[in-house]
């Protein structure tokens, strides 16, 4: 096999022949409207991509375009051709990944952050801890008034301002691996907890686990299991990625359950797509297959539930920002909103473009900070619309966003963001 023929390979040329630049993609594609150039929609990318196949193009012209998409996959919602753009979009990254030439010092914060620091659990709860001594010593605010916050990369310090506070290191050790029920359950669930979720939002998932057990069901949560390797897909890391994916198989292999539970857009989107990171035929893919078979996303199971009731009245307006992933991916869109809808006291005022993306796509709010905010002032502009009390969401990055955009806007005195499973929690649900 030729050097060109491998790339072919890799960067999934033969699937670009699927896209038939009929333009019904430009409309639903964030950063076409924000960027307004024909290389950051999704089939100036594409043509890109079949450029560089052939030859054409060199793979540094591939670079920003293919950065500064937010793989929202809402291209893909609309697509009469039925192009398989994530996978084009991950060959790219990988493509891009392998041609990078980098220096040491960024070859071994990488190899950190995605080899060691995401994928560890005793990692995530030393950043939760560090936070909570942050927030807890006064530091945090002594850091706001003497602006050293200014002096963090990345424009960490405007995200510093909206990250919730911690619970102690002790109420983190306390959490148990399993929860059985006295009544009969409903069914036996693993939870996954993710990595940045677990670490930055545990109260959230401390409250899934309250939820799911309120809600009939056993709980346990896999020791092994790993971070889902969503970002390392999206860094073009993708022998990393295919390595957490195998982690978590076997780490869930190991119960005996009816589904894997997350409630993060983003790891759900992931790991749904398990099976695609292996050849057919072969034993990981039909290992992964079972896996994928049992995942869902907590409204998923929550909905099917029906003999509840909710104690308390939660008296707000609220609109429903959804993520990308869950609604593109794995095609989740109806359930949230049901669960919303069965709350009593709710006032629901939906967004008059629910599926455009909110710009945090992972650590592109981070990495691409300035076209993230773009992205996010044209949903501010549709949430700030509603007159709403509070935005309610499903995946963590999405949650960090919106709370961003609340404090952009100017508006956190009379709104905020909440978790999906915070405001359902806050219902006081109960079986009759």
């Amino acid at each position: 096999m030729s050097e060109l023929q491998a790339l072919q390979q890799k960067i999934n040329y033969d699937k670009t022949f699927d896209c038939v630049q009929c333009g019904y993609c430009l409309p639903a594609c964030p950063t076409y409207e924000t960027m307004e150039r024909e290389t950051h929609s999704p089939r100036g990318r594409i043509n890109l991509v079949k450029m560089v196949a052939e030859g054409k193009a060199s793979v540094q012209d591939l670079e920003k375009p293919i950065e500064k998409c937010l793989g929202c996959m809402a291209c893909t919602t609309v697509c009469p051709t039925n192009v398989q753009y994530g996978e084009i979009l991950e060959g790219a990254k990988e493509v891009i990944e392998d041609h990078q030439v980098k220096s040491t010092s960024r070859k071994k914060i990488e190899d950190f952050l995605f080899g060691s620091f995401f994928p560890s659990g005793k990692w995530m709860n030393t950043l939760g801890n560090l936070t909570w001594f942050y927030q807890k010593t006064g530091i945090q605010a002594l850091a706001n008034r003497t602006r050293l916050t200014k002096l963090a990369p990345l424009h960490l310090d405007k995200f510093e301002q909206v990250i919730p506070q911690q619970p102690s290191p002790k109420e983190r050790s306390k959490r148990a691996k399993r929860y059985k029920r006295k009544r009969p359950a409903q069914a036996k669930v693993a939870f996954f907890t993710g990595c940045v979720m677990d670490s930055v939002f545990f109260e959230t998932n401390q409250n899934t686990i309250e939820l799911l057990l309120r809600f009939g069901f056993e709980v346990v949560l896999p020791e092994q299991q790993t971070c889902c390797g969503a970002l390392h897909a999206h860094s073009g890391k993708v022998n990393e990625s295919v390595e957490l994916a195998k982690r978590n198989i076997k780490a869930f292999e190991e119960e005996e359950i009816d589904y894997i539970v997350n409630n993060a857009g983003g790891c759900g989107a992931r790991m749904v797509e398990y099976h695609h990171l292996f050849e057919e035929g072969t034993s990981w893919r039909k290992r992964a297959e079972q896996f994928v078979s049992k995942v869902r996303d907590i409204s998923e199971v929550l909905v099917e539930v029906d003999d509840l009731v909710f104690n308390n009245s939660v008296d707000r307006t609220i609109t429903y920002q959804p993520s990308c992933h869950m609604t593109n991916v794995q095609k989740v869109k109806n359930p949230p909103l049901q669960l919303i809808k069965d709350v009593p006291g709710i006032t629901l005022k939906e967004l008059d473009r629910p599926d455009f993306c909110c710009g945090s796509a992972g650590i592109y709010n981070i990495v691409n900070y300035e076209d993230s905010m773009d992205v996010l002032d044209v949903k501010m502009k549709d949430v700030c619309g509603t007159d709403s009390e509070s935005v309610v969401t499903t995946n963590p990055g999405c949650l960090l966003q919106m709370k961003l955009g609340i404090e952009r806007e100017g508006v956190t005195q009379t709104m905020d963001a909440v978790h999906l499973v915070d405001l359902l929690l806050e219902a006081d649900p109960q079986q009759k």
